[in-house]
């Protein structure tokens, strides 16, 4: 309407609006908006337009809805728990084709000093991926000190998941021996992409809440229930060892896998698949799943 196109140049004259960053679907208003500022003797702001994040959707693409997508609000990664940092780092990546290369030369700087140069923006509209942000997430959260994703979980907690909260007030210390396992490694743990991950990750941990949840166990490869008591029972009586460190006690599943007519190499198994039931990762994965209910976790606990 006429009168929209006279409100946009007023009230950016009144605000001193110098520059405009806007979608690419504005740009057929700029000549109007343009003699508009002629037509009143001011200055105009220079525009820059820019084509807009896209979402697919049922095999075809469409501008990400304010209206109609959550991710299109700041309230969604407040919510799920994923920290800004890893919000504005997916974004610069999506809206700028040299902050990826920029990324890999300055692994350790902060964002804030990438300058953003229009025109290394797409022209066609980047697309959405809730998946590629989640793993940007999962690399910056694995480089967290315990200590660090203990506050900002519990800060998040506080707010959105009372249940969590509790647990990380009434177990602080244990819980950062639990945040703690295989971080600082050279190879650190990456199961967690945002803060509401946590809870389910971790909860097995603790025995109050291990015994009064009930839950199914995760079983993969091996989900025959009578050849996983097998293989539990001939654990338990012969290879179990508290004592053991991560690398004897692997060597001790591989012993086991011999033993019940599984391979002690993946790629023995690979090789020749005709002369085994499976492999030594089958025969670990049922001892961890026994323990936790879970196929996800940090490795050694």
């Amino acid at each position: 309407m006429p009168t929209y196109h006279f409100a946009h140049a007023v009230d950016d004259y009144l605000m001193g609006t110098t520059h405009v960053i806007r979608g690419d679907e504005w740009l057929s208003s700029l000549p109007v908006h343009l003699e508009l500022f002629f037509a009143l003797g001011v200055k105009p702001p220079k525009y820059a337009h820019i084509a807009p994040i896209m979402k697919e959707e049922d095999g075809a693409k469409r501008k990400l809805s304010k209206r109609k997508d959550p991710e299109a609000a700041v309230e969604f990664y407040a919510k799920e728990g994923i920290p800004s940092t890893a919000a504005k780092e997916y974004l610069l990546n999506i809206a700028n084709s040299n902050f990826e290369g920029w990324r890999k030369q300055n692994k350790e700087e902060s964002i804030d000093k990438f300058e953003l140069v229009l025109n290394k923006m797409s022209v066609s509209g980047a697309l959405f991926d809730i998946v590629k942000l989640l793993d940007i997430s999962k690399n910056i959260i694995s480089r967290y000190t315990k200590e660090e994703v203990y506050d900002a979980a519990y800060a998040w907690a506080c707010e959105y998941d009372s249940e969590l909260e509790k647990l990380f007030a009434d177990n602080k210390e244990y819980t950062l021996k639990v945040l703690g396992i295989e971080r600082g490694n050279i190879k650190p743990r990456k199961d967690i992409a945002k803060w509401s991950d946590i809870k389910n990750n971790i909860q097995y941990m603790y025995d109050k809440e291990f015994l009064n949840k009930e839950q199914g166990y995760e079983y993969q490869n091996i989900n025959n229930q009578e050849e996983i008591n097998k293989i539990l029972k001939l654990y338990l009586e012969k290879y179990f060892n508290i004592e053991d460190d991560k690398e004897t006690w692997f060597n001790k599943m591989k012993d086991l896998s011999e033993e019940v007519g599984y391979a002690r190499e993946v790629k023995e198994y690979k090789q020749n698949p005709e002369n085994y039931k499976g492999h030594v990762g089958d025969i670990s994965t049922v001892i961890r799943i026994s323990l936790t209910r879970k196929s996800k976790y940090p490795r050694y606990v």
